[in-house]
């Protein structure tokens, strides 16, 4: 049977079959130190689990907006005003489930059959894969230490091409962690615009920064679309929920594409969220923000005594972009083998560069201080026992 031939380039997410493996040898009795996926020990703030209860002993089960309740379009624009000095009018914020629902809606405003798009690579698969399924071809630009594992301006100007609609960016990153500076951004968001492209930022880890202030390319352009979750900063993976900031004039095609693709958001989930933005919750997110900053020194200063630290330390996010290539040549087999030998469980490196993924590894510092410890022994056991 012929499916849509699209479907064919988008490639299987490797971390999940890694995580399944993981959880079998879990059910099997094995001790796994989860260091793979994209998700903290921390459990959703209970202020925002008590929104949800109040919502759902409310009856607020019915259908809302497409673009989301208002109050919470509103609350979104004020966390903009409040951190990071910009001035987003509410309309302009469509809700979505999940930061997927927002890159759905934006890869099909913005590029069809025969458009190019820029991305960094390494990057997360994702981001191709929609802007694939949407007929459009990606430019996988490889970048590292020296552009800061970012696409800049200098990049962005050397690889468009005549056909090229849209630049995509990610600040923090996936995998790498890495934050592209403001004066940085500018440059970028000067350079796509006398392109006459788009310029798509993805921020699903803003607020999860280590010595440094949150950034927004909001309070830069009011041009740039921008990709946001609930799921990283405020801790609420599994409630599937974003949103995505839009020019003015993006507003209304995207809200007809919303009640097409979507419909609308869960409404007890959207209720929840409003909680997440109250001082008392914010309070609770940040000492957690706080928390992944010792866990991610715990574990750089670890990798250091093993010879494996990263020429540069992530700037934000929960991962480590780590280059095995002086151990193995194959990041599948690599993360294969210790999961097997050592339960340590980490992410291959070609689930997110197009080219040299299987030179590199991400880990996740997303568990305890002590479980990160383990982890680094069981992994200096490992390396010791390949020769």
């Amino acid at each position: 049977m012929a499916w849509n031939p699209r479907v064919e380039g988008v490639a299987p997410f490797r971390v999940m079959r890694l995580l399944e493996m993981a959880q079998q040898r879990e059910s099997e009795g094995h001790d796994v130190i989860h260091l793979e996926v994209g998700e903290p020990d921390f459990a959703t703030p209970p202020s925002v689990v008590a929104a949800a209860q109040q919502a759902l002993s409310e009856g607020r089960t019915r259908y809302t907006p497409a673009t989301g309740i208002a109050p919470l379009r509103e609350a979104i624009a004020e966390h903009y005003r409040q951190h990071f000095s910009a001035n987003v009018d509410p309309q302009r914020i469509i809700v979505t489930p999940g930061a997927s629902g927002a890159l759905m809606l934006a890869s099909q405003l913005l590029v069809g059959p025969g458009d190019r798009v820029l991305m960094a690579d390494p990057n997360y698969p994702c981001n191709r894969h929609f802007m694939t399924l949407a007929g459009a071809s990606v430019d996988a630009v490889p970048v590292g230490p020296e552009s800061g594992w970012q696409l800049t301006a200098e990049l962005i100007d050397q690889h468009w091409q005549d056909d090229t609609r849209l630049a995509m960016l990610a600040s923090p990153s996936n995998p790498t962690g890495h934050v592209l500076a403001a004066d940085e951004l500018s440059r970028v968001v000067d350079t796509v615009a006398a392109r006459g492209g788009h310029l798509l930022v993805d921020e699903i880890y803003q607020g999860l920064n280590y010595g440094m202030e949150p950034l927004s390319v909001a309070s830069i352009s009011d041009n740039a679309l921008v990709v946001n979750s609930f799921s990283k900063y405020f801790g609420m993976t599994g409630w599937r929920l974003g949103w995505l900031l839009a020019p003015e004039s993006a507003v209304e095609p995207l809200t007809r594409l919303a009640q097409n693709v979507f419909l609308a958001p869960s409404t007890p989930a959207q209720y929840a969220a409003l909680a997440a933005f109250t001082p008392q919750c914010r309070e609770l997110l940040e000492a957690r923000r706080q928390e992944l900053e010792v866990r991610r020194n715990a574990l750089l200063e670890g990798l250091a005594r093993l010879g494996l630290a990263p020429s540069l330390a992530p700037q934000g996010a929960f991962y480590v972009w780590l280059d095995i290539s002086a151990l193995d040549d194959n990041s599948e087999s690599f993360c294969h083998r210790l999961l097997e030998e050592q339960n340590v469980a980490i992410t291959p490196g070609t689930d997110f560069a197009v080219e040299g993924g299987e030179h590199y590894v991400r880990m996740a510092f997303t568990n305890s201080v002590p479980r990160l410890e383990e982890a680094l022994q069981r992994l200096q056991r490992f390396i010791a026992g390949q020769g």
